[in-house]
């Protein structure tokens, strides 16, 4: 009987915040916009994996040398330290739009740095570049949309942030499976990491600071 009780009052629960969330699409579109942030996080974790095959191929240095390769998949992380560092001082400062539009413009410059890349050293700058850009936008975004959600519903609304980063992983193997046979592979596994910064970079502007 008690559980029924509980099934009965948990289900209510969710549909009114089912119903609020709908009924609130500018919370909502927020939510997803910031939310891009955790998808970009979660695309540089996955992308890596399938790209330093193909990047050892091109860079016989990379291939031989496995300290090359550890710093190529690890200096996002280092950068990623930092950016979130930076990214909770800057939110205080700036407030959390000019946080996350930083991060867009970082993890941007990052990709084409990477997609374009003439040696490891360049690919690692570009690393670096993309994991400021994760760290800050990781610290900021769940902030954000925390912050910007009404109370009833916010747990549902940040969680859209972990949603969307498993949601870039995901996309991240879809992408390698893609260009695994295209010219250039890695660098366009890599560099179409910078289209989702760029959508985010024309939406943020017509969020609230």
């Amino acid at each position: 009987m008690e559980g029924g009780i509980h099934a009965g009052a948990d289900n209510s629960a969710f549909r009114e915040c089912f119903s609020l969330t709908w009924k609130n699409p500018y919370v909502l579109r927020l939510a997803f916009s910031a939310g891009i942030g955790g998808l970009l996080f979660g695309y540089d974790t996955g992308v890596i994996s399938g790209a330093l095959l193909y990047i050892r191929d091109d860079f016989g240095s990379v291939d031989r040398k496995t300290v090359l390769q550890e710093s190529i998949v690890s200096m996002a992380v280092a950068g990623a330290i930092i950016g979130a560092a930076i990214g909770g001082w800057m939110s205080d400062q700036y407030g959390r739009r000019s946080a996350l539009l930083t991060a867009d413009f970082l993890f941007f410059i990052g990709a084409v740095v990477m997609a374009s890349a003439p040696d490891p050293s360049l690919l690692i700058v570009g690393r670096v570049f993309v994991g400021l850009g994760v760290g800050m936008a990781s610290m900021t975004s769940p902030l954000y949309i925390s912050e910007a959600s009404p109370a009833k519903i916010r747990g549902a609304l940040v969680s859209t942030n972990g949603f969307l980063i498993t949601g870039g992983q995901f996309l991240s193997y879809l992408i390698n499976l893609a260009f695994t046979k295209a010219p250039g592979t890695w660098r366009w596994m890599l560099g179409i990491a910078g289209l989702p910064a760029l959508l985010h970079l024309n939406l943020c502007p017509s969020l609230c600071a």
